[in-house]
């Protein structure tokens, strides 16, 4: 993976504008609304003990953040179906594998691919995702788990992720 497609994330197509849609709605109707909150409580006087201005100043901290976080997911987004073959593990598929003697079933890729799913989510990036990014159904892989345990896990399934 070049340093290009370290921080790309794949991402379905349905993912990719809902997103859109919410990064959309917090850059405009999203700002003029916390604006005209914290304008507001400014009239209400005293800044220093105003709980209303302080909320509205919070809440405007969290949604800038959240408009950052969306515009460097959607800027460096792979958007589309998953490039792999059915029975190879990739971003955008549905892996099931056996850990520990249990079978644990889970998207890998980013939590914003399964949206309101109850699917777990794993990064490809995470130490997980990547031993089995790659990997083919049947392949038994290992990895480092941070507490510096070797884990191993056989992939039984891979397929993609339908939403």
């Amino acid at each position: 993976m070049s340093t290009a497609d370290a921080s790309a994330s794949f991402l379905t197509q349905e993912a990719y504008d809902r997103l859109k849609a919410e990064l959309d709605h917090l850059s405009g109707e999203g700002r003029s609304d916390i604006a005209a909150k914290i304008e507001e409580a400014r009239e209400e006087g005293d800044l220093k003990e105003n709980g209303g201005y302080h909320a509205a100043k919070e809440e405007q901290g969290k949604m800038e953040a959240r408009i950052r976080q969306l515009e460097e997911l959607l800027r460096n987004a792979v958007v589309g179906q998953s490039s792999a073959t059915e029975g190879t593990v990739s971003p955008g598929m549905v892996v099931t594998v056996e850990m520990f003697g249990e079978q644990e079933k889970f998207l890998l890729g980013s939590r914003e691919i399964a949206g309101d799913s109850d699917l777990d989510v794993y990064s490809e990036k995470s130490p997980l995702g990547g031993a089995i990014n790659g990997a083919k159904v049947g392949d038994q892989v290992s990895y480092q788990a941070p507490n510096g345990k070797t884990i191993d896990v056989l992939v039984l399934d891979a397929t993609a992720y339908t939403g």
